[in-house]
């Protein structure tokens, strides 16, 4: 049996150094209804590790598939009721998988493409190929004729090269935004900031403004709106507020897309604004600059899915000294976004949750930076044991890769104590299957 553990109030206080060991602090951290076992282990959607461990093998990605509908409702009914003429458009990047797709789908979202392998992967995963935003900032010509044929619902210009493409490939009409670059440089890394000036996204607002003059003229190309993003993992909402401001001086559309960038909480120092507050940021803006009856869309990411996820390993050998390595199954190969990012991550022997020593947690490949947790207290970490890393739902998945042959890992959800492998475990002849002597 499950004993359900309250989760702590994030009051936008940090806690004390005592509390961020303990088992309320932590598993804050995890997907929502997370529970220890009465033999002490972490139980995610219902599943003990130990089981899933043992069915699936680790590394693996465990989603909360009841946690991950519930995120999606809050967007959804929270920007509906706030802006009914609106819709949530996950951003897949965040998370490119078929069956996230249709789950997502299945609660009414549209779906963020960027690139012919995210649209091909929604289509297959039932995504109403209307509801498709198409993004990229070098599209090429195959992928923009993927999109069209495929009758994507709108396609965002980001270049006038996507202007001279579109005009060559569509024989009737095809909605599109143009991407707004507004010089807004919120408080995020540098990798993820996608709105200042000197971006490699969108256009300027000069260029902006000439994109929308030529595409008023086209005969082809119908020229629905605009579309605004600032970056990720962004923490405060009043750049957002400024983005809409900023799109808002372009004129009158019946579309704004005002993209998504909400951050999520990775630590116990991070306080992301609720889902609610940031909605009712951009929606106070819009009301005050924006058209009454415009459509809003907007287009969450890392908010979206990060929480529902956690990776589960195997300690494959602790090295004693200073500091103290725990080397576990997998490392940059699943999670890159410690090495790319510097993002931390927290982290707990999944048997033993919450307290324990200050540990250097690292993966097993040939990189000194593969580290996935520096000082991460764990409670006697030995070879053998599962650790469990939360808010791994997030570009962990999207960034896999095979350094150093390792194989990619398996996606499981879990929902009411059953769990299914929705991406299998990749294989050495998966590895082989391409490669020709």
């Amino acid at each position: 049996m499950a004993v359900p553990v309250a989760r702590p109030a994030t009051a936008g206080r940090s806690p004390q150094t005592d509390a961020t060991t303990s088992q309320e602090a932590l598993l804050g951290l995890f997907p929502p209804g997370t529970a220890l076992g009465q033999d002490g282990e972490l139980v995610i959607g219902g599943c003990p590790v130990t089981d899933l461990a043992e069915g699936f093998g680790t590394p693996a990605l465990v989603v909360d598939e009841a946690a991950l509908r519930s995120r999606a409702r809050s967007y959804a009914d929270g920007l509906a009721a706030r802006w009914p003429n609106s819709r949530v458009a996950f951003a897949s990047k965040a998370f490119p998988c078929t069956a996230v797709y249709r789950l997502l789908a299945e609660e009414g979202l549209s779906i963020d493409v960027a690139g012919g392998g995210e649209l091909t992967l929604a289509l297959a995963g039932g995504v109403d190929p209307a509801s498709l935003v198409v993004h990229g900032n070098a599209k090429t010509e195959d992928e923009l004729r993927m999109a069209v044929e495929a009758g994507a619902g709108l396609i965002v210009i980001d270049n006038f090269d996507d202007v001279d493409r579109l005009e060559r490939i569509v024989t009737d009409e095809q909605p599109v935004l143009v991407r707004v670059t507004p010089g807004i440089r919120p408080d995020t890394h540098a990798a993820v900031s996608t709105g200042q000036e000197g971006a490699k996204f969108g256009l300027t607002l000069p260029q902006a403004r000439e994109a929308i003059a030529r595409l008023r003229a086209s005969s082809r190309l119908r020229l629905d709106g605009v579309h605004v993003h600032i970056g990720s993992q962004i923490l405060d909402t009043e750049p957002f507020a400024r983005a809409v401001e900023a799109v808002a001086g372009l004129g009158t559309f019946a579309v704004y897309d005002l993209g998504g960038g909400l951050g999520t909480r990775y630590t116990y120092e991070d306080h992301p604004p609720a889902v609610g507050e940031y909605l009712d940021t951009l929606v106070a803006a819009a009301h005050r600059t924006l058209p009454a009856d415009a459509q809003i869309i907007i287009e969450p990411g890392r908010s979206m899915v990060a929480e529902a996820g956690v990776t589960l390993y195997r300690v494959a050998t602790v090295k004693r000294g200073e500091p103290t390595f725990v080397a576990v199954d997998g490392g940059m190969g699943d999670n890159l976004e410690v090495a790319l990012y510097g993002q931390r991550f927290e982290a707990t022997v999944a048997t033993r949750v919450g307290g324990g020593e200050p540990y250097h947690l690292v993966g097993r490949h040939c990189e000194s930076g593969d580290l996935l947790s520096a000082g991460v207290p764990l409670r006697d970490p030995r070879p053998g044991d599962l650790i469990a890393v939360p808010v791994t739902g997030a570009y962990c998945f999207s960034l896999s890769n095979n350094y150093n042959g390792a194989l990619r890992s398996p996606v499981v959800f879990c929902r009411d104590g059953e769990a299914r492998a929705v991406v299998r475990r990749e294989t050495y002849g998966d590895l082989l299957r391409r490669d020709r002597p």
